[in-house]
Order: structure tokens, then sequence, then C-alpha cells
């Protein structure tokens, strides 16, 4: 996407948010006596009907949730604010692009006289008796259709959904959207990722840089931390560095036999590495992770290269399982692809639950083009029901909550479940950096220790069997409708999060690829970084690089777009050496300077590094 039609879409996020933040503070206020510096009253009017009744109820709930996770009341209710306008511009622009690739009847762009509402309300007359004539209906049976499969972002269930934009509004947003200049934007698979850089506007950026009296800061929480580092990664960064480590990884394993050798044009092959091989895998055995993901642009330009390694073991000795499971049908097993990859391959991590959302729904549309470009009819696609996207959060902090849920557990997982309210702890100021799975065992045997059937494997599958039941047990208490039911489904939300989280961190990777954050941490982070990466504590990016490490198999590769002041400066030396140079090997190293990253003042350097296989 050129610079022009970068700014139109900056200029139209910009707007979009505007306009949507206004209806939900007026509304909030003038309708259901939320102020904006959150001093809600105990009893709502008397002119508020049953349904608004019920709906300041859960709002309230969702304000009270984020107090309890450590903000303030105003600022609670200005990120409710936030949030619920983030998720309605995701909502609409996902529909305008899906429009646009022919996945989905027109729906928007010509309001109601859309193909797809005029079809809808021909099923049904009496719909034009409503005061929209069932537009929102319609649109809503559209996020049900969508959140079947992406229900991070379309689950109407979210507090994110408890208001929708008045009509002026809607009108105004669709004009928004709709307008020509835009036209282009909606084909690209970026434009949702830049839409999620967009939307957070310079003065929030400065806001998270410096303090009232305009001095640098620490960022103060998760989101302070996301906004600073919230910079796209260029195509052909994210090119280089998938070439060059999941390309690179089948190169070998083919032993140079496969068309990604002109499919990937930034992988580098040195004459002496031509004979370098190693053993071919599953296709679904071999494993990806962006740790700090945000819009999931690796993942997007690895989806491609999956689908190539995909096809071409079908005919390999790694494709014999693949063969007996699909009859050796091989269109049946191309088909399925799109869903292998994101059920299989592709993982995510980030601290910003707003780029979770974006995440899912860019792998989803992904994924929807996949099955368009193979010819599959919507209705006969495989339904894409898991993807590995997690937001890197603590646990819900309603101490009554923790305590009654735990107390409605059998003894020893209650006190599990307590103990990980503790791990967890800095899981949204660390994200990715808190190696909660390194404490898991220990936790595991202070609890259980030798009691018990269900603990007598070892550590990993005792995990596996409490964390399944933790989750039934969510499940159970997001369920309860009774007074208060609304407030425990967004702790169980949030604790299920939390287990996702933990699952994704015990996993090994054959690929780590990252654009991390840099500089300093979040403030609460400050002491555990500095213990669990004495090395790496001088910049963010040093411990990425460090617990991508980590994450790797032996023989498995990293690639990273960082400042580059690590590979020069002194106090970088013992990371250097006993990181890039002693965990791993360098592959490749590009010194990219000034200007890559889109408005980030920094001198930035893409490289890849290969772990090595003996004494690490």
């Amino acid at each position: 996407m050129d610079r022009d039609a970068r700014n139109r879409l900056l200029a139209a996020t910009q707007a979009a948010r505007t306009v949507l933040e206004q209806d939900y503070t007026e509304q909030l206020e003038g309708t259901f006596a939320i102020p904006p510096d959150g001093g809600i009253a105990v009893e709502p009017g008397d002119h508020l009907d049953a349904m608004q009744r019920q709906i300041r109820t859960q709002l309230v709930a969702a304000i009270h949730h984020a107090v309890a996770g450590g903000l303030s009341a105003k600022e609670a209710v200005m990120a409710w604010r936030r949030e619920a306008a983030f998720t309605t511009l995701n909502r609409f622009a996902a529909l305008k692009m899906l429009e646009a690739r022919g996945l989905a009847q027109e729906c928007l762009s010509r309001h109601e006289q859309s193909a797809g509402f005029k079809e809808f309300t021909g099923l049904a007359p009496g719909l034009a008796e409503l005061p929209d004539h069932g537009y929102r209906l319609y649109l809503e049976c559209l996020f049900d259709e969508i959140g079947r499969e992406v229900r991070v972002l379309f689950d109407r269930r979210d507090p994110a959904s408890l208001l929708w934009p008045r009509p002026p509004t809607l009108l105004r947003l669709l004009g928004i959207l709709n307008d020509e200049k835009l036209a282009g934007v909606w084909q690209e698979d970026e434009t949702i990722g830049w839409i999620y850089q967009y939307f957070n506007s310079d003065n929030d950026r400065q806001r998270a840089r410096y303090d009232d009296r305009g001095r640098p800061k620490s960022p103060q929480n998760a989101y302070e931390l996301a906004v600073r580092n919230q910079f796209f990664t260029p195509r052909y960064v994210v090119e280089f560095l998938i070439d060059n480590t999941l390309g690179r990884l089948w190169y070998e394993m083919t032993q140079g036999v496969t068309r990604l050798r002109e499919q990937c044009r930034s992988l580098v092959i040195g004459p002496d590495e031509a004979a370098i091989s190693r053993p071919v895998k599953d296709p679904r055995e071999i494993r990806l992770l962006d740790p700090a993901c945000g819009s999931m642009h690796f993942g997007l330009y690895a989806f491609d290269v999956l689908l190539t390694i995909y096809e071409e073991a079908w005919e390999k000795d790694a494709g014999a399982e693949l063969r007996a499971i699909y009859a050796d049908d091989k269109a049946a097993f191309l088909r399925d692809v799109p869903r292998l990859i994101l059920a299989q391959n592709i993982h995510g991590i980030d601290v910003d639950p707003r780029a979770a959302q974006i995440a899912a729904l860019a792998l989803w549309m992904r994924a929807q083009r996949a099955y368009h470009d193979l010819g599959v009819p919507r209705g006969e696609r495989p339904p894409i029901k898991q993807t590995h996207v997690v937001v890197a959060e603590p646990m819900p902090g309603e101490a009554d909550l923790a305590k009654e849920f735990a107390g409605g557990l059998e003894e020893l997982l209650g006190e599990l479940f307590t103990g990980l309210l503790q791990e967890l702890k800095l899981a949204g100021a660390a994200g990715s950096l808190l190696r909660v799975e390194a404490h898991l065992p220990e936790l595991v045997r202070a609890v259980y220790g030798e009691h018990g059937e269900l603990f007598q494997a070892d550590d990993q599958a005792q995990w596996s069997k409490a964390d399944a039941r933790l989750l039934a047990a969510l499940r159970d208490y997001a369920e309860q409708a009774e007074q208060g039911g609304y407030a425990r489904r967004l702790f169980a939300q949030d604790a299920a999060r939390g287990l996702g989280f933990i699952d994704v961190c015990q996993r090994r990777f054959d690929v780590v690829v990252m654009n991390p954050p840099f500089g300093e941490s979040a403030r609460d982070a400050k002491a555990y970084l500095a213990a669990a990466y004495p090395n790496a504590k001088n910049d963010l990016l040093a411990a990425f690089v460090e617990r991508g490490l980590q994450w790797l198999h032996p023989g498995g590769m990293l690639g990273a777009i960082t400042s580059r002041t690590g590979f020069f400066l002194s106090s970088y030396q013992k990371w250097r050496e006993q990181q890039v140079l002693g965990v791993a090997e360098p592959l490749v190293f590009a010194d990219l300077g000034y200007g890559v990253m889109d408005a980030a003042m920094v001198e930035a350097a893409a490289y890849c590094l290969k772990k090595r296989v003996s004494n690490h």
C-alpha cells in the first residue's frame, strides 16, 4: 500500500474513531448515567426500559471489572469507550474487506440498498416496520455468522458490543468507509493492520511516551507499552525474515528440492550451505510463533509459504500420514490445508487484546481467500474452529469472584488456580517475556505432590489434565445466570485467556519471528525482567531475542527486526556473546538504518539466527 493510500486510511480511521467515541460517550452519560469521570450512580434513572436497564447493569459490571484490574474509574470508562469504538470499526472494516473480495454479499456499500440486505428483507417483509427497517438486525446476523469462526472479534456477548451506533452515527461511519477514495484499500491484506496502528492518534503516542511535563517516561501499563511500539513491519522485511527462517527450514528439509527457492525471493543460501539438510517433518508439526504479533503480518506471509509446504509434503515421506488420513484424495487434503495452517502452525501472543482481535480476523480472512482461490464454495469450506492467537494478560482481579470460583472447585484444583493467579500477575506488564511455563511444574508439584490418581504421569500430563478441568469449570461458571452472572462471565473469560497464554508459552517452536517492543519495559515488570534476563535488561529487544531462543527447538530459527543498537554498543557485549553467538549462530544480517518502520525514529536491523543443536 503506497503512502497516499495509507494517509487516506489514516484520516478515515481517525474520523471513524472520533464519531464512534463521541456517540458512545453521549449514550453512556445521556442514557445510562455513566459519566466520563466514572462517578456512576448506584441506581439507574426511571427513564430506562427493561432492556436498557439490563444493558446498564452489564456496562457497570464491565467498568467495575476493569477497575478490579487496576484502572481508575475514569480510566475504565475511557478504556471501555475506546474498546467499543475499536471493535465496532473493526467489524465494519471486516465486512468491507469481505465485500471487496467477493467473500460476502454486498452489505455496507449501498446501506439499505445493498443486495444482501434486500435479499434478507425479502425473506422477512415484516422487518420494514422496524425503525431502521431491520438493518441492524441484518448486520448482527452477519456478525453472528462470522463469529462462529472469529469469535474474538464478532462475539456479541462481549462488553464492547453492548452499545450500537445511533442512526446518524451509523450513516456517518458508512460514509467514511464507503468513500470512493478508499476503494482500493479493501482488497489489501494489510489494511486491517494499518487500521490497528492508525486507530491510536499522535496524542495517544505522546501521552504514552511523555509525562505531563513533557519528560520521557517508562510505559505505565500494557496499553502504553503497546501504543509506544505500534509500528507496521514493511512487507519486504516480513518476506526477508520469513524466507530466511521458515523458508530456509523447508529448504533444508527438502535438500533444496522445493518451489520455495523461487517463491521466497529473499532466501539467502551461501555456496557452502547448499548441502545442509535436516530431517523432514510432517507439515502439521512445523510451528511458528510471533511473540509480539500485533496484526499478524508475519503470520499472513507465513501462511503463503505454508501453503506450498503442505502441497509439497503430500508427495514426500512427510506426507505419509496425511495421505492415509485423506485416503489419497489430494483435492480433499488441499481443501483442508487453510484450516490446518491456522489450527496447527501459526501462533501469536500480544499484550493488547485489540491486536488479538485483528490478528485472528486477518488470519481468518487469509484462509477465506485461500478457499476462494481453490474454488471451494462458502457452504463447503471446512469451519475454522481453532487458532492460536492469545493475549498476555493477568488473571482477573476480582478477589471475591476468584475466591468464589476456587471455592467451588475440588480442593487441590482450587489451590492450583489460586497459584496461577499469582504466577500471571505480571503478564500484562511483561507480556511474552513472562516465563510462566518455567514455574508451572514447580507449582503443580507443590499443590499435588503425589496425591491422587489424577497426577501420576509427568508434569506436562498433569498440567494438561488440570488445564482441561479448569476450562470446563470456567465455562460452567460463566453460564451461571443468577445475580452477578455477567460479572462472572467477564471473570471466566479473562481466566480462560490466561490459560490460553500458558498453553502457548509451554510449546516449543521451529520458527520464532518478531518485530518486538524496544526501549524500556513497563514499570511493573522492571524488577522481574532484570532478574530473568540479566544480560538483556538494557532494552526489551535483547530480552525478546533471548526469550525467542528459549522457545526454539535445537536447530530452530529466529528472525527479528529491532533497533541495531544491541549489535554495536559495549553494554550489550555479554548478551551478544551469550545469546547471539553462544546459544545461536547468525545466518543473515541486514543493517537497514532509519525510516524502515513508519514513524519510528530508530535505526533498524533485520536478522536471522539459528539455535545451536549442541550444548544449549
